[in-house]
């Protein structure tokens, strides 16, 4: 499965959640009741090992959410070191929030993106990249002077060049 390495992880989740604390509850009930019952021994081990291994289960599935959660955090604080240093680094540069990719083509997509600076939201066409595109991302560009221009209304469709484009990083993972 594809996952958008726009998105932040979640780590909880209801299910989970919910889950965890039913099986907390008969952890801690369970016990205490085959004590007092007059169940077999081996059944009162199945009962005990069945829930000892959801318990094991769901501790896992909490460490690898939380796993999960620290790499992407790791890899969205390096997309936007390499952001940062690329908008240090190049002239003339502006951020474009990508909002939506409409249609992918071989030789590019068509995207809805917002200039961060304007709040402007607009249709554009940008080339083919090394990477594939995802909605939340947010893309360093060098603005071509001819399409947008001060003074002059903003084009229908803008055109990103694959050139142009010098990083990108989630936009959740932005650092102050």
């Amino acid at each position: 499965m594809v996952v958008n390495p726009a998105v932040k992880p979640r780590v909880a989740t209801t299910g989970l959640v919910l889950t965890s604390a039913v099986v907390l509850i008969l952890l801690a009930f369970v016990p205490l009741s085959l004590d007092a019952s007059e169940l077999p021994a081996v059944i009162e081990i199945l009962v005990a090992s069945v829930l000892l291994a959801m318990a094991l289960l769901l501790s896992w599935l909490w460490w690898k959410r939380q796993a999960q959660r620290r790499a992407w955090a790791a890899n969205a604080e390096a997309r936007w070191r390499s952001f940062n240093d690329a908008r240090i680094n190049n002239g003339t540069t502006t951020e474009v929030t990508l909002l939506s990719v409409d249609a992918v083509q071989p030789t590019g997509s068509w995207v809805t993106i917002m200039w961060n600076r304007f709040n402007h939201v607009q249709h554009a066409w940008i080339e083919a990249l090394p990477e594939p595109l995802w909605p939340g991302s947010v893309l360093l560009i060098a603005p071509d002077l001819t399409q947008v221009m001060p003074g002059t209304p903003w084009p229908e469709t803008y055109f990103i060049r694959a050139a142009d484009c010098l990083a990108w990083a989630p936009a959740e993972g932005r650092q102050p």
